[in-house]
């Protein structure tokens, strides 16, 4: 074991370039952090001294601290489920369904009606803030649930809390989850989305809970754990994979900064294994609501907490910062994520010879990368780049 902890930090939505078969998604052109820089003024000195703006292009840049490459998508479909399975080394070759274009089928929305006693209204793809504020007073006076989705695979239910309860939503919500699985509908994620305020002033809650899938295949996360070795998860995580393979779940609201403290305050505790956290914000905030400003703003935040987080590191500690896909926010024609290769920073104190590392053939070679570390089976792709890092 050559790193007694791993860190893996994924900066959701924050691509680097389109991927190979960018065009068969649509997303030719597609590159999220290349078009933030390109309109707004980002000031990242910090995370430029990783080496994380030399991915755009590949750039061979030795005047940095750590090894940087990008890594290249192969599960099918384009959704954060797809893109976490690759990481910790499940391969995905079946997308989930998405119903973007004329909402959710009646048989489905009947099936809903019965399992919950409740009418449905809304169920069409639209912001989340949105439906809300166009939905939510008539569903203070009916009870109604509001329904929609995103460009995802996604079934999201929205009601304020003076209404239905957060535990009857979730139950709702839980119910919901048995009868998407059907091949027929195969639903990545149901998602509770309890909501306050008034008329015009409604906002959702912190309290969010994704009810996804259980993952397919065994992944790094299931033999870290069955080695008796941790897995901390960090946000959103513990959610994506259902409870698989993780050892402790730690909530995080979808402020970054939020996230970012949680995963400092675990770095100074004493643990041997994985801690893998989310940050959510660039992908719900900004990237999905085509806000390239707040994406660049909430960059450079992470930028000023990179010091602190660097060196909360001991010295058998390795860092690794990625993403799962893109989702640029120029591209206006809808709100979808976009098909994009990935950043991966990797930093650890021993290091010697920092730089770039030749392109990863998949998000996977970072979880067999951990495996490799722990001395665990390795998964079913990835290829480790552990001897690599001198």
């Amino acid at each position: 074991m050559r790193f007694k902890r791993i860190f893996v930090l994924i900066l959701d939505s924050l691509g680097v370039g389109e991927a190979m078969d960018a065009n068969d998604y649509g997303d030719s052109g597609a590159n999220t952090l290349k078009h933030i820089m390109e309109g707004y003024d980002l000031f990242i000195p910090n995370l430029q001294k990783l080496g994380f703006l030399d991915t755009i292009n590949m750039i061979d840049n030795k005047n940095v601290d750590s090894y940087y490459t990008i890594a290249r998508p192969i599960n099918s479909g384009k959704d954060s489920l797809s893109g976490h399975y690759e990481i910790v080394g499940i391969e995905h070759k079946l997308p989930f369904k998405t119903f973007t274009e004329k909402g959710f089928p009646r048989e489905l929305i009947d099936k809903i009606e019965q399992v919950t006693g409740k009418r449905v209204i809304g169920n069409k793809m639209m912001n989340g803030e949105d439906i809300i504020n166009e939905l939510g007073e008539r569903h203070l006076n009916y009870g109604s649930l509001i329904l929609y989705t995103s460009s995802d695979s996604t079934l999201q239910i929205a009601t304020h809390e003076d209404v239905i309860p957060i535990p009857k939503l979730y139950t709702y919500c839980e119910k919901i989850r048995k009868i998407t699985l059907q091949d027929d509908w195969r639903i990545a994620r149901v998602i509770a989305r309890p909501f306050t305020g008034k008329p015009g002033k409604f906002k959702f809650t912190n309290d969010r809970r994704d009810f996804a899938v259980k993952p397919p295949k065994r992944s790094v996360l299931n033999e870290l754990k069955d080695n008796h070795l941790s897995v901390i998860s960090i946000g959103k995580i513990s959610d994506i994979f259902d409870g698989e393979g993780i050892t402790k779940t730690i909530k995080a609201s979808k402020n970054n900064i939020d996230t970012i403290n949680k995963i400092t305050d675990i770095m100074s505790k004493n643990f041997t294994g994985l801690c893998i956290a989310n940050l959510n914000d660039f992908d719900a905030l900004y990237g999905h609501n085509r806000d390239l400003e707040g994406y660049g703003k909430a960059i450079e935040e992470l930028d000023v907490e990179i010091p602190m987080i660097l060196n909360k590191l001991n010295n058998d500690d390795l860092l690794i910062i990625t993403a799962d896909h893109g989702n640029d926010p120029t591209f206006t024609q809808n709100s979808a994520h976009t098909r994009e290769n990935v950043p991966v920073i990797i930093f650890g104190r021993d290091f010697k010879t920092p730089g770039m590392l030749p392109p990863l053939n998949t998000l996977a070679d970072i979880g067999a990368t951990i495996a490799d570390n722990f001395d665990v089976k390795l998964p079913e792709i990835g290829t480790s780049f552990l001897d690599k890092l001198k």
